[in-house]
């Protein structure tokens, strides 16, 4: 193939015969086993060195935005699981926040409870299952094992909870569709037993691992100031030093009752990304012992509402910290049961568009890794 005479793909410089050494163009995607998600990243190499990354997305694309202008409220819940799936209950709350925002309606505080328990388990699962394939996408098949085997024992309560283990559909307007079962909080309790013992273990196996350590301490190096220019959030920029949660320092729901730190990088590597994550588990289960401990016992789990929900004309906005960072609702009402515009505000789209600026200079293998640690959902972008 004639590299010089070779049509350059859309995003990248045309390449000039006389800078030409090694360099060549290579699709990583879009299919799935290889990314995660649906996403197509075309490299430009020269010889295994990485010269820029442009990511292509659309893949997956549903129109999920349009569509909900045709949905009630409550209709729409069900959509917002399909952004992304492994954050879906806070993706489902802050739809909820949005509507009882612009509605005016209150949350029973057993029923904040629920909200606050459910959202921090599902951000132990969520980074169980990056912590999982993170080490499978570096040849460490067994962290793979033991991080389903622990992320299971939360998906099956999340069966008991909403009768779902990946797309769930559980929060409403005013607070849940149905109680936790008598069952939950045991079972809570010994999902963190089960935890103490084994993260440090699981952080150790795989961080702890001198080639792991090698393949990530000092690649992909983002800045604060570039994770901040992209709009890059939680974990990704946390990492490069941004000291910024939506629960601590904009506190939705309860949160602003919990102690809990929000763990920070210094070198903005993979590594950095890495060991926030792990941080980040141990602070939710931080939170998750508080609940149990101050979670009233009895009392409404939802408030009583209209079983049709208008808002009045005007504009409502709320946003969660999901384990991947700021996901924001933002609605349009024209006092109708259906919302006149309704707009999402995605972590990932902003986290995966940093991959050309983190990348470059780095071997194609590295590549893998920075992806890797960026924890990409791509149907979260695909809207």
């Amino acid at each position: 193939m004639d590299l010089v005479s070779a049509q350059v793909p859309a995003g990248f410089p045309e390449t000039h015969p006389n800078e030409l050494t090694e360099e060549f163009y290579l699709n990583m995607g879009p299919q799935h086993p290889a990314t995660h998600g649906v996403l197509r990243l075309v490299v430009k190499l020269d010889g295994e060195t990485v010269k820029g990354v442009v990511p292509h997305l659309g893949y997956i694309h549903r129109s999920i935005e349009k569509m909900a202008e045709s949905e009630t409220y409550v209709q729409n819940i069900h959509l917002t699981d399909r952004l992304d799936y492994l954050s879906c209950h806070m993706n489902n709350l802050c739809l909820c926040m949005a509507v009882e925002k612009g509605a005016n309606i209150g949350v029973p505080e057993r029923g904040e409870y629920i909200r606050i328990m459910i959202c921090e388990l599902q951000r132990l699962q969520s980074h169980l299952l990056w912590w999982a394939t993170f080490g499978m996408d570096l040849g460490a098949l067994t962290a793979f094992l033991y991080g389903f085997d622990q992320r299971e024992q939360i998906t099956d309560i999340f069966e008991d909870v909403c009768g779902a283990r990946l797309t769930m559909n559980y929060f409403r307007p005013g607070g849940s569709y149905c109680d936790v079962p008598d069952t939950f909080i045991p079972r809570v309790k010994a999902v963190l037993e089960g935890m103490e013992k084994s993260l440090d273990e699981y952080a150790d196996l795989v961080g702890g691992n001198m080639i792991i350590q090698e393949r990530c301490q000092g690649i992909g190096v983002l800045t604060k100031e570039k994770a901040i220019s992209y709009g890059c959030s939680g974990p990704v920029a946390r990492a490069a030093g941004v000291d910024y949660d939506v629960r601590r320092d904009d506190p939705y729901g309860i949160y602003d009752r919990f102690d809990f730190d929000v763990p920070l990088g210094k070198n903005g590597d993979c590594y950095d990304r890495y060991t926030v994550r792990i941080e980040e588990m141990r602070q939710s289960m931080r939170i998750l012992e508080q609940c149990i401990k101050e979670m009233p016992s009895e009392g409404p789990y939802r408030s009583k509402i209209k079983t049709v929900i208008k808002i009045p004309e005007g504009h409502s906005y709320a946003n969660v910290e999901t384990a991947r960072g700021l996901f924001g609702t933002y609605i349009v009402s024209d006092n109708k049961p259906k919302p006149y515009r309704l707009k999402y505000r995605s972590p990932n789209f902003s986290n995966v568009n940093i991959i050309d600026e983190v990348a470059k200079g780095f071997k194609v293998a590295d590549l893998v890794t920075v992806l890797a640690t960026l924890d990409p959902v791509i149907p979260d972008i695909d809207r």
